[in-house]
């Protein structure tokens, strides 16, 4: 192109975004995002292992798709949820069909932990109860905005006008608090 010379109307912009390779913009993103989301998805289901492999297949998901959606981070969040969804039905499903001596087993802990962390897994034991009482709805938003997302992001991946976002994460706080309290006050 010769200097002073415009790119066409809808081409890439000139730099290193316009310049990368759908490769190397999922790179990018994988590196910026993947802990991000994964932090959402261990928050949600309060299983670790089971965040990673959410998380891993969307990105799988993604990178099959072979370009880039108009909002990548939201298709991933979207991808995400639903597949955390798909293998909560899942486990529901393959607990009910184990022994309770069996179901049991897949939930304890044989270590014993020094006190500070005794009393963090009580903390964390604590906010995950509240929020398993919550409404999907609010624990998600709780757990997107946690993770630093926007609202334009939020809005897109739980179907919400981006407007009502705002008092929808100030009312999920508050029956957040109102209920950490009644669990805290319980205890």
């Amino acid at each position: 192109m010769a200097a002073g010379a415009r790119p066409p109307v809808g081409a890439a912009p000139p730099g290193p975004i316009g310049d990368l390779s759908f490769t190397d913009q999922f790179v990018q993103l994988f590196n910026g995002n993947f802990h991000r989301l994964w932090r959402v998805m261990d928050r949600l289901s309060g299983e670790p292992e089971l965040a990673a492999d959410v998380v891993q297949e969307a990105f799988i998901k993604l990178y099959q798709r072979g370009s880039m959606p108009d909002a990548p981070e939201s298709w991933l969040i979207t991808v995400a949820m639903n597949r955390f969804r798909n293998a909560r039905t899942s486990q529901t499903r393959r607990l009910r069909l184990l022994t309770p001596d069996r179901a049991a087993g897949l939930h304890s802990d044989a270590a014993l932990t020094p006190v500070e962390a005794a009393d963090h897994e009580r903390s964390r034991r604590r906010v995950r109860e509240v929020l398993d009482q919550m409404p999907e709805r609010a624990r998600q938003l709780l757990l997107l905005q946690a993770e630093g997302y926007r609202y334009r992001d939020i809005a897109l991946v739980l179907e919400l006008n981006e407007n009502s976002v705002g008092v929808l994460l100030k009312r999920a706080k508050q029956t957040f608090r109102d209920l950490y309290q009644r669990v805290h006050d319980a205890s």
